[in-house]
């Protein structure tokens, strides 16, 4: 809190009173950058960066309880940096401010200790309220030496140096851990009670965000493939009507390419597609297109002002005649276009939505039915038949707007990662990857650009990935399954860096939901990756007459059988069957192979059952990799 000194309020207060001075003219301008609030906690053992802004010229002195005062000249820029100096583990501290101009700042209940940023998409997102057995751990949160900062959402097209909404540090408790993410909190219980030391978390996540959006532009850049987008994104800035008419051109240019022949299926444009009851929509996720025709009178196509949709799940592109009259992205927003003069005629019109649905229900649909809407009164469109087009990453990046909150490119890092400055971290926990998962290839180097790029900024190495749980339908034998590319992607990011750990998460899914309710051992096993368990290396495999043996890097246990499942073994065609394995002693798995097997794969399912686990209770990793 900016604290102006008694006898300044007092003049000041005088001066108001009076009308001799405006209020507006005398705001104080010192602050202190946003992170930096009562019982925050501090990175012990470096020099902290503590900033603000002031007076352009002015002095402003710093204090940590009753120690030396540090001094800092404001820029001209209004922003002033002091170093401090590293500091031991410990709570109960107090930072004092002053500066030449008059004014003071006290920040109370200080802790210096290992402070963690915890980012990603929903299930990192996910609160403690919703977390299997919430009540209990709620109840017993109280933790002084565990303190809790909500970073607020917000995008934005440039970096900002404030947060979306006021912020600050908060002691775990009853009042603040319901509303935190519960493996950021489950990570940093785990930490504190092994630590022993006071332990800050910074939450900082957007429910459905893909990666690029946390990235910032020299990131991007570094992974290739996005400097299009980032044009494009300052062609936003400068000019959004030119960027709209960008975007919808490329909208059209993905769905050329991906859009199906053929006459389809009749169309039911009340329900969602998986609700149709038609096996090859049920888990159908991709590019669809609906027609429907439309007899006109002269007049009435005169008269004609609107069409209005329903919902377009997520992205679409409408065509009137085979012109476009708009593009728009968004699962739940109403499509409703402004149809312009001379796109309909007398006689019959051919209404085309292209739709693109990246993951859960998808199509066109809504409560009321598709119609134009005239000056006077609405043609209904009760007729529509659709076509399935390519499935989901068959044909290229999907066209997302840059500038669409979580779905764009660097507008949650300006956002949100941005007002965190340039604080020291102890390490970062990542829990992302569902949104990526139709370019689990391309994902690899965005990831990897991602973890070079955060600890460049925040002064750390350690970095802990969560891989994503068991979701989907479970599979009664072998399958070209999609789930398990990107888990593939994750453990591949964590095996070649080794201050980067995996927290394996394949037992703790659940096959109808998503986001499953079981957080503990995600928190938990994201404390030992961030302690350096090594969890993602492949095993060395040995081959020799008619078997394969698979050494890991760790002792493994069998779990309520007597032999490990979920091994198979493929040939050059990826043609698998499952393999009966054996443990062999405590970390090598040995499998019958044949003369024409290439493959191993292991737990490469959507939702797999696995029972091979380590000391630690941690599933062994999925994985695929070629034999010798």
């Amino acid at each position: 809190m900016v604290l102006v000194p008694i006898s300044a309020r007092a003049a000041l207060a005088s001066a108001v009173a009076l009308g001799a001075v405006p209020l507006a003219a005398q705001a104080a301008p010192f602050a202190l950058a946003p992170v930096l609030t009562d019982n925050a906690v501090l990175q012990r053992g470096v020099a902290v960066p503590l900033r603000g802004t002031g007076e352009p010229g002015s002095v402003v002195h710093a204090r940590l309880d009753d120690g030396a005062t540090l001094d800092a000249t404001v820029a001209a820029d209004g922003t002033w940096q002091i170093a401090l100096p590293p500091q031991a583990a410990g709570p109960g501290h107090a930072l004092h401010f002053a500066t030449s101009t008059g004014q003071q700042a006290q920040l109370g209940n200080l802790a210096f200790g290992d402070v963690f940023l915890c980012s990603g998409q929903s299930n990192m997102e996910f609160t403690l309220r919703h977390a299997t057995n919430a009540d209990a751990t709620i109840a017993g949160s109280a933790n002084p030496d565990i303190r809790l900062f909500n970073v607020p959402r917000q995008s934005s097209l440039t970096p900002q140096g404030q947060f979306g909404a006021p912020v600050a540090w908060a002691p775990a408790g009853p009042a603040s851990t319901p509303d935190f993410s519960a493996v950021c909190y489950f990570m940093g219980a785990d930490i504190q009670a092994t630590r022993h030391v006071p332990v800050g978390l910074i939450a900082a996540s957007w429910g459905g965000s893909i990666i690029e959006d946390w990235m910032s532009p020299a990131a991007l850049r570094q992974a290739g493939g996005n400097e299009e987008g980032l044009q494009l994104l300052a062609l936003r800035a400068r000019d959004p009507g030119a960027a709209e008419q960008a975007w919808t051109g490329k909208v059209a240019a993905y769905f050329a390419r991906t859009a199906g022949k053929g006459p389809g299926r009749p169309a039911d444009v009340s329900k969602l597609w998986e609700q149709w009851g038609d096996p090859a929509y049920a888990q159908f996720d991709g590019t669809a297109t609906y027609t429907a025709t439309v007899q006109l009178s002269a007049a009435q196509a005169k008269a004609a002002r609107a069409l209005r949709l329903g919902v377009a799940d997520d992205i679409d592109q409408t065509l009137v005649n085979g012109r476009t009259v708009g593009a728009s992205v968004g699962w739940n927003t109403q499509r409703h276009y402004a149809l312009p003069a001379g796109s309909l005629h007398a006689g019959v019109n051919t209404i085309t939505v292209h739709v693109l649905d990246t993951g859960g229900g998808g199509g066109l649909h809504g409560d009321k039915p598709p119609a134009l809407e005239l000056a006077q009164g609405e043609v209904s469109l009760p007729q529509w038949r659709v076509v399935q087009g390519a499935r989901l990453g068959t044909a290229g990046k999907i066209p997302m707007p840059p500038w669409i909150a979580a779905s764009g490119l660097t507008t949650l890092y300006n956002g949100m990662i941005a007002p965190l400055g340039d604080i020291p971290l102890a390490g970062v926990a990542w829990y992302q990857g569902e949104s990526n998962a139709g370019d689990a290839v391309g994902y690899r180097g965005l990831l990897r650009a991602l973890i070079a790029d955060w600890r460049a900024r925040f002064a750390t190495r350690p970095f802990g990935i969560v891989q994503i749980a068991g979701y989907g339908a479970m599979a009664p034998g072998p399958v070209d399954a999609f789930w398990p590319k990107i888990r593939e992607a994750q453990r591949d990011v964590a095996a070649a860096d080794p201050q980067t750990g995996l927290a394996v998460t394949i037992d703790a899914g659940d096959p109808d939901d998503i986001h499953p309710t079981r957080k503990k051992p995600v928190g938990h096993r994201l404390a030992l990756a961030l302690a350096g368990k090594p969890v993602a290396a492949l095993p060395v495999a040995q081959r020799s007459e008619g078997q394969v043996r698979l050494r890991f890097n760790r002792p493994l246990q069998v779990i309520g059988d007597a032999v490990p499942i979920g091994f198979e073994l493929c040939d050059a065609g990826q043609h698998c069957r499952y393999a009966s394995a054996r443990l062999d002693g405590a970390d090598t798995v040995v499998l019958p192979v044949q003369a024409g097997d290439a493959t191993v794969r292991y737990l490469w399912a959507d939702s797999p059952v696995p029972n091979l686990f380590d000391a630690d209770a941690s599933p062994l990793s999925p994985f695929a990799m070629p034999l010798p």
